[in-house]
């Protein structure tokens, strides 16, 4: 059976769908050397995901430089707390990188976030938000994506922590792995169905509720159909 994927997916689908964590490995990193042992191991991958975080600001005009730059493998992923140790030579020689391709969700905000530490000439980066439009598939946010994509919730209750803390709680280590690890899931899918047309595209408006409900009596039924 061809999976089924939307436009749109419904919001109000998600908080009743299984929860994806990443299962592997995570490291966190807050040395320069570590950061450069690190680095060599991600260039020596096939294929990267990657994400930031920065420390929310409540006070109006007040803006932050981006604390973490988590980048994942399939099985790994490297926490580098940037606000301990900057942008390191080791780190600009991954952002610059032309090899290994490195996908990420709105990278131009990343990658501006990242370039108030540090200039650089960024390497190969594949935004998500440009290949998701090629199937059909509107919705620009990382949860909504992989939702629809995959039929599981990535929890999004630890994006507002603060990332500055003296040492990350497990859940903002879990949730920040998940994000970059999700975008590699997302992007090898996605050149999947493109490859072999696997897929049923479906058109809702923006009620995806009562949409949902006409194409089929049962909607969750039908997420679970793949």
């Amino acid at each position: 059976m061809k999976k089924i994927i939307y436009n749109k997916f419904d919001k109000n689908l998600i908080p009743d769908l299984p929860k994806v964590v990443f299962q592997g490995r995570i490291f966190v990193i807050t040395t320069p050397d570590e950061a450069a042992k690190a680095v060599d191991y991600l260039l020596s991958q096939p294929i990267l995901g990657v994400d930031t975080e920065t420390r929310p600001s409540f006070k109006k005009g007040q803006t932050r430089k981006v604390s973490l730059l988590q980048v994942a493998s399939h099985d790994s992923c490297f926490l580098f707390r940037l606000n301990l140790i900057g942008l390191t030579d080791p780190l600009i020689r991954l952002l610059e990188d032309t090899t290994v391709p490195k996908i990420g969700l709105s990278l131009r905000d990343d990658i501006q976030s990242l370039r108030k530490r540090k200039d650089f000439n960024y390497g190969k980066f594949i935004d998500l938000q440009r290949h998701v439009g090629e199937l059909g598939v509107t919705d620009m946010s990382l949860q909504k994506l992989y939702a629809n994509f995959f039929h599981e919730k990535i929890s999004k209750t630890a994006r507002l922590s603060n990332w500055e803390n003296d040492v990350l709680t497990e859940k903002q280590k879990s949730y920040a792995a998940t994000d970059a690890w999700a975008c590699i899931m997302l992007y090898e899918e996605l050149q999947r169905l493109e490859n072999t047309g696997d897929y049923v595209l479906i058109t809702v408006k923006d009620d995806a509720s009562d949409n949902l409900s006409e194409i089929s009596p049962n909607p969750q039924k039908q997420l679970n159909d793949v």
